[in-house]
């Protein structure tokens, strides 16, 4: 994921995920008008590789772009309408906060939640969900729940011991 670092951090952040071969690439830069948010969307999609193009929020931006999907926060976009307009093959991800909410992302192609563990920039919405809520989300059978939110070398590995699809982050992947 990128985020917050203006559009030559991000495009350079996004390169460097290219080079690594991320499965996914979340481009969310709130900051950035969007015509600089479809530009930077537009470089990134034309990259090679088989890593996924994915915008934050932006239907539009993730469809004028060619991108390969589009990751709504929960606040967003209604996510049922968002799915049944969506082409065969674009993902249409969530942000989650609950096992509730993971239960109610049930047409998503995927769902983020968190933080799983403690998190600077998360500190004021709450106590972190922790393992127990990640193993109970995944549990509901619905779309894969990756991890997100302090999660580290460290702690990466129990996130998917609990069942996670994958794990999720700025920092981790810096």
């Amino acid at each position: 994921m990128t985020s917050g670092g203006g559009a030559e951090t991000a495009w350079n952040e996004i390169v460097s995920a290219f080079g690594a071969e991320r499965d996914w690439v979340q481009i969310r830069e709130k900051e950035l008008s969007a015509g600089a948010l479809f530009e930077l969307c537009r470089r990134a999609r034309q990259l090679t590789g088989t890593t996924k193009v994915i915008v934050n929020a932006r239907l539009d931006i993730a469809v004028a772009g060619g991108l390969d999907g589009v990751h709504l926060p929960g606040n967003g976009l209604p996510l049922e309408r968002v799915r049944a307009a969506a082409a065969q093959g674009f993902l249409v991800g969530m942000s989650c906060h609950s096992v509730d909410e993971v239960a109610a992302a049930r047409v998503a192609d995927y769902c983020v939640l968190g933080p799983i563990f403690d998190t600077p920039e998360k500190r004021r919405f709450g106590a972190p969900l922790g393992l127990d809520v990640l193993k109970a989300a995944v549990a509901l059978g619905g779309p894969p729940v990756l991890a997100i939110g302090g999660v580290n070398a460290g702690n990466r590995d129990a996130c998917l011991e609990a069942g996670a699809a994958g794990v999720a982050g700025i920092r981790l992947f810096a």
